[in-house]
């Protein structure tokens, strides 16, 4: 923009006496209005296009006041955006769709969440800004989703085209306002570059989606294409993998396959679960990137701050080894955490295969003793889940990031810091003297296991035994043994707890991102509200996927179709329908006259008020049989 400022012999004074922050807030106006007004200037193109599209759908039923409008019978009925209900058609589409919109959804939550101006609750207003990014960003789904293929790629091509434009203009228009003498916003701009490439990747995606769509349109139109029923061919080649005879010699498997994951050809995840972990991933990326910039502005303020007020009582060399004790705290922390967090995401996909399959061959041993799937819990299950899994990932970053950091903290402080002060000698023998304690109370325990099973136990009944049997020896010694070691368990049973603290707390923590397992004990899964609808989920996909009823739904409904285009009674016979209904009503008065009783049951001998005719004629007729 520093382009459009006129620099003429008489100007040139005057620009030089104006700071260079004054000479970038000349162009700043238009980046903020884009900032603050990018999602309502796209609303009514989206309205637009979701009218449009809506318009050509038709409705089954149309009502009595349309009918004086032939062109609009049947119109205006709901898009769909996308189907989660295990759809397999434009799964990796989907997923670029929503990463290009999901940095727009951040944004405008953030920056509205921060605003103290507004007199509504943060609630509405974050509810409200969920609405309008859910209702500006419909039409990249819905242009997808539609039957209307042609239309839907030259509608979609447009507006992810105008939005990629846009994304361009802003990272570098925009992006060149910020002073290059301010460290700080070189380093905001590193930040701001990180997170807007991957929406400006996906929706180069999308705009090269939109045009092959648009491109395949316009062949299949001149090639007068009539579409065909979609085939799941996974679903087909899983039932005949079924019906086939097992190997007998069983295939040998790779280390990749056996330790880490097996590739099976006859499944596929649905767009759901893609969508969702490919969304895990990229919030954990922008939360990963998006962390840095508050520590490296708390570094550079407490550097600011030791070298204005604390540089005379606060040695250098003492504030830049604590210094970088932090930073090297933050930086490890975060890489473990998020390494975790990615493993966590990942097994998603594992698990879900596991469940999915195990609850195809009807076991069902993951699944808690006491559970009873109930119909809304699936529904709502699958409508949680996607956000939900987002979510806790985020959020299971953050908390074991700030765990983890602690915890660097307390290793630092305790192993580092002694060991460069002290030397390693002196630390080694803090160190013994701290771990003898705990190895002596661990060597009570061992040795009360250990005159329990060589000692207090009878010997082995027979030879074959694989242990021994529940029987006390030497009782008397027992209850002396049991005696003294009352008051010395009391001890052990304070490191116990301590050590059962210690392990529910981390377990916790590195479980916290996966809604696939519970973290309550046995017999309380159901307070663990995330674990159930993580079962809702899959107990619903298990009764909406199950290939065996998909092929058994789709061979039923093409023999249905089959015999009733091959029947002689049917109306989709080519044959004239006045030749169809003379030869309809011959075979009812046949089938009448050889058996008179049918006359009683028929719908139309209720509608007749003239009863006793009829049932003379029946009389007649009979007697004339």
């Amino acid at each position: 923009m520093s382009a459009f400022v006129s620099t003429t012999p008489e100007q040139s004074n005057w620009s030089q006496d104006i700071p260079s922050n004054a000479m970038n807030e000349v162009s700043l106006p238009a980046c903020g209005v884009y900032k603050t007004l990018f999602m309502w200037l796209n609303l009514p193109f989206s309205l637009f296009i979701l009218v449009l599209l809506s318009f050509l759908e038709r409705r089954r039923k149309v009502y009595d006041c349309e009918r004086r409008f032939p062109c609009l019978a049947g119109r205006f009925s709901f898009t769909v955006p996308l189907d989660f209900t295990g759809k397999m058609r434009n799964r990796w589409s989907y997923v670029f769709a929503f990463g290009a919109v999901a940095r727009f959804v951040i944004s405008l939550i953030l920056n509205d969440a921060k605003d103290d101006s507004v007199p509504y609750p943060t609630a509405l207003v974050l509810v409200k800004d969920a609405l309008l990014v859910s209702m500006v960003c419909m039409p990249f789904f819905t242009c997808l989703s539609t039957p209307h293929r042609l239309l839907g790629g030259v509608l979609g091509l447009l507006y992810s085209l105008s939005w990629f434009v846009a994304q361009m203009w802003f990272l570098i228009v925009c992006k060149g306002t910020v002073p290059k003498d301010n460290s700080d916003g070189e380093y905001s701009i590193r930040i701001e570059l990180l997170l807007n490439i991957p929406p400006i990747l996906f929706l180069g995606f999308l705009v090269c989606r939109f045009g092959s769509i648009t491109v395949r349109g316009i062949l299949n139109r001149l090639r007068n294409y009539s579409k065909q029923e979609e085939l799941k061919k996974h679903e087909y080649k899983y039932v005949q993998c079924l019906l086939r005879r097992p190997a007998g010699v069983p295939v040998e498997k790779s280390w990749f396959q056996r330790n880490v994951y097996e590739w099976d050809p006859y499944f596929r995840f649905p767009n759901r679960i893609i969508a969702t972990i490919m969304l895990s991933f990229y919030g954990l990326y922008i939360t990963v990137t998006g962390e840095q910039t508050p520590y490296w502005s708390f570094v550079s303020n407490v550097t600011m701050f030791w070298e204005e007020y604390l540089k005379q009582i606060w040695d250098e060399k003492s504030f830049q080894k604590h210094l970088n004790y932090v930073t090297y705290s933050w930086y490890i922390s975060s890489a473990c955490a998020a390494l975790t967090c990615v493993i966590h995401i990942s097994e998603v996909l594992v698990c879900y295969r596991k469940h999915i399959k195990s609850l195809r061959v009807g076991e069902r041993k993951f699944l808690p003793k006491t559970y009873k799937l109930e119909p809304t819990h699936g529904v709502v299950g699958l409508l949680k889940y996607p956000g939900y899994q987002i979510a806790f990932s985020v959020w299971g970053y953050v908390i074991l990031r700030s765990v983890m950091f602690v915890l660097s903290l307390i290793f630092v402080y305790l192993v580092i810091s002694p060991i460069r002060e002290d030397g390693f000698l002196d630390w080694l023998k803090l160190f013994a003297k701290t771990m003898g304690s705990v190895c002596f109370l661990l060597a009570l325990v061992w040795l009360q296991r250990v005159l329990g099973y060589f000692f207090f136990l009878q010997d082995k009944i027979s030879p074959t035994d694989e242990g021994k049997p529940l029987a006390l020896d030497n009782r008397k010694v027992f209850h002396n043994f049991n005696y003294f070691f009352f008051f010395i368990n009391v001890i052990l049973g304070f490191m116990s707890c301590l050590l059962r603290v210690i392990k529910s707390t981390s377990m916790g923590l590195m479980l916290l991102t996966r809604i696939n397992r519970t973290i309550m004990p046995e017999g309380f899964e159901k307070l663990d509200k995330s674990y159930c609808m993580w079962v809702g989920m899959i107990m619903v996909d298990h009764h909406h996927t199950n290939p065996v009823l998909v092929c058994f739904c789709h061979l039923l409904l093409k023999h249905t179709l089959e015999s009733l285009q091959n029947s002689e009674y049917s109306r989709l016979n080519p044959e004239p329908l006045a030749k169809n209904r003379v030869r309809i009503r011959w075979l009812v008065m046949y089938t009448l006259l050889r058996n008179p009783k049918l006359i009683f049951l028929r719908k139309k001998h209720k509608q007749n008020k003239h009863k006793e005719a009829e049932r003379a004629f029946t009389w007649a007729v009979s007697n004339m049989a």
